[in-house]
């Protein structure tokens, strides 16, 4: 697993978009699709749909996210723009033997690629990722707020 930083262009349109079908049967990814497509891309679309929760601390943000089968190395963890957290890897199809008789396929293969927008206390350079059966969990430390001093005034009278 590889935390890589890199700075891009700003492209609007690469954050994940709302899919009111994700989750259906039939999915954005086809008729009769079990699994949604998330991405344009087609290299990107069965795996693509990696289930990711994300939730807020009072000390950090902390990303869990399903990679069943998925070893650290074939998951990279990246940060883009300062503020664009990127989660993607791959899973590769198993190899066909001319011998071997599939009687059923279900389990999906290919890439995935999830980004979210980091809120602006995120302390992008003290990101950490770590990965225990088959969960990768990327902690995103926040920057303490500063609870304003109240002064009691005097009241004179």
């Amino acid at each position: 697993m590889s935390l890589i930083r890199r700075s891009n262009v700003f492209d609007p349109f690469s954050l994940d978009l709302w899919d009111p079908f994700q989750g259906f049967p039939f999915g954005s990814g086809g008729v009769g699709s079990l699994f949604p497509r998330v991405s344009s891309d087609p290299e990107t679309a069965a795996f693509a749909g990696a289930r990711i929760d994300w939730k807020e601390t009072p000390e950090a943000h902390v990303f869990k996210a399903d990679v069943p089968g998925l070893r650290k190395e074939e998951v990279k963890v990246e940060v883009e723009d300062g503020n664009v957290l990127q989660i993607s890897g791959e899973r590769s199809k198993e190899q066909e033997e001319k011998s071997d008789k599939w009687h059923r396929v279900e389990r999906s293969s290919g890439k995935f690629l999830r980004r979210f927008r980091l809120p602006e206390n995120a302390k992008t350079e003290q990101i950490k990722a770590s990965m225990e059966n088959g969960v990768l969990t990327v902690t995103v430390p926040k920057e303490e707020v500063k609870k304003p001093e109240v002064k009691p005034v005097q009241i004179t009278g």
